[in-house]
């Protein structure tokens, strides 16, 4: 079988760099965060509007979904770009930083979304070299919102058998224009874990007459890096990060209760279940040893972020016709980020793939990363994932 043209497309990208980043830059000064993004749904909806696409927009959250149908009989191609920002200070000193207090696209959607609407502009062109369709999914509320997840339920494969599934994401942690992805686990799943434990308050210069709630806290902090170094495969890992201790009011009260809030990441659903249960015997048996009560709690977040295989060699081979072959590679090790492209990586057959975006003249090592409130992008290279973006549609679609 003769692979699908692709040659052309990282010219066709350049081509029409000038809209990805004006939109780019339009969503960079103007970020906003969640599921409720009226005005980034309104600059897709401008983006892509006479492109003639069956168009929809969600109802619970502000998505877009578009079809490019060709009329053809083939398989159906699923292509994400996620739409929100983060709710922090921007401080790069950018043209065009955020004109928004506390919002900022630290993570690099702005580019996903731009990427996605160019790419479909190119597929549009290109429709004759299509067979099936494709489906363009921008989601709102990616950062820890279950933007997916509320698409997914809101019947976004409903009617459709996708056959394969796509989605990239930026990051200056890898040199400007790199594909990198990796088969099985590529993103850890996400959890919230809350830890209350309830003493009895007192002075602070009798503190045996009280039941002092906080070096239990910090006892309970040390165990569970115990925990992760002594339960958890070393082959199989998971990270505990308390990121919170919360205790007292002043220096001469011992306090009733001490808060502990962290999150929990691992890349197996087998030792995130571990580590779920893990954590709640030993908060709450450190807390009886102490004759205290403890109040658990897990918030469950993004599940693991898993990568069919067969989509993540395809996906290096597809990239390896667009840019040099020294800049496909395959990562060794998961990263423990989380993704809500992971909802919908259960349910189809699909891949992610990291896009270098470090800027000229930094170290990839030592830049700015993904949530830094100085995060900058190389936006030259989002003309690669344009052209990657439309590359596996083209070759997943193409006539048989």
């Amino acid at each position: 079988m003769t692979a699908a043209p692709t040659s052309d497309l990282l010219d066709a990208a350049r081509a029409v760099q000038p809209d990805t980043v004006a939109l780019r830059r339009d969503l960079h000064r103007h970020p906003e965060i969640g599921n409720d993004l009226p005005r980034t749904q309104g600059a897709v909806l401008d983006a892509i509007g006479d492109l003639g696409f069956d168009v929809r927009t969600g109802t619970s959250v502000t998505s877009v979904t578009a079809t490019l149908d060709t009329g053809r009989p083939g398989g159906t191609m699923l292509l994400r770009g996620d739409m929100d920002a983060l709710p922090m200070p921007e401080d790069t000193g950018l043209d065009y930083a955020s004109e928004v207090d506390g919002a900022m696209h630290a993570c690099g959607h702005d580019a996903h979304t731009a990427m996605l609407a160019s790419a479909a502009r190119l597929l549009a062109d290109r429709s004759d070299d299509l067979t099936g369709k494709v489906v363009f999914m921008f989601q709102p509320g990616e950062e820890g919102h279950h933007g997916a997840r509320h698409m997914l339920e809101e019947g976004l494969l409903d009617g459709i058998n996708v056959t394969r599934a796509f989605a990239i994401h930026q990051s200056p942690s890898f040199p400007s224009g790199m594909v990198a992805t990796k088969a099985g686990p590529l993103l850890a799943s996400a959890d919230e874990f809350v830890v209350e434990v309830v003493g009895r308050g007192g002075h602070a210069a009798m503190p045996h007459h009280a039941n002092d709630p906080v070096p239990v806290a910090c006892a309970m902090v040390g165990a569970f890096q115990t925990l992760v170094t002594r339960r958890v495969d070393v082959f199989d890992p998971a990270v505990v990060t308390v990121g919170s201790i919360r205790a007292g009011s002043t220096n001469n009260v011992i306090p009733e209760t001490a808060r502990l809030v962290g999150t929990i990441r691992a890349v197996s659903e087998r030792t995130r279940s571990l580590v779920h249960a893990e954590l709640e015997r030993i908060a709450t048996n450190i807390a009886a040893a102490h004759d205290m009560e403890v109040r658990f709690r897990i918030d469950a977040g993004f599940p693991v972020t898993v990568n069919d295989a067969d989509a993540a060699a395809w996906v290096g081979d597809v990239a390896r016709r667009i840019v040099d072959p020294d800049l496909v590679v395959e990562m060794p090790n998961p990263v423990m980020g989380a993704e809500d492209w992971s909802y919908v990586l259960q349910q189809v057959p699909g891949a992610m793939a990291f896009l270098g975006t470090c800027p000229p003249g930094q170290s990839w090592h030592t830049v700015a990363p993904n949530h830094s409130n100085r995060m900058v992008i190389d936006e030259d290279a989002m003309a690669v994932g344009v052209a990657l973006y439309a590359a596996t549609a083209l070759d997943e679609l193409a006539p048989r």
